[in-house]
């Protein structure tokens, strides 16, 4: 039980800055390293992409309200950032059954 508390409990998170603006790419951490395939498409979610850091529970939302782009992968990620009102299922795409979501928040100059 505490090792399936440990694992439901982080995220592997990777951030990025990108053109003036801050990318946040974060993927349940029971995923990494996994690869996905729906048809032709191949998704690989590896370690070096999305695990430069790993992350608590309690610290991804504060980073997905203050990046400018999220790129998320999985149900608890995806779930979260629709909690937070940060996005709708409308916007989220599965592969293989895992929810993908990606989030542009536009600033107005």
């Amino acid at each position: 039980m505490e090792r399936f508390k440990q694992r439901t409990k982080k995220y592997a998170s990777r951030f990025t800055r990108y053109q003036g603006s801050v990318m946040i790419s974060i993927c349940d951490l029971e995923l990494v390293g996994k690869t996905l395939i729906d048809g032709e498409l191949v998704v690989n979610l590896s370690k070096e992409y999305f695990q430069e850091q790993i992350i608590e529970e309690n610290q991804a939302p504060e980073l997905l309200k203050s990046c400018t782009i999220a790129n998320l992968v999985g149900t608890r990620i995806v779930d979260l950032a629709i909690s937070l009102r940060l996005a709708n299922q409308n916007g989220v795409k599965h592969i293989s059954g895992i929810p993908f979501l990606m989030i542009y928040k536009f600033k107005l100059s």
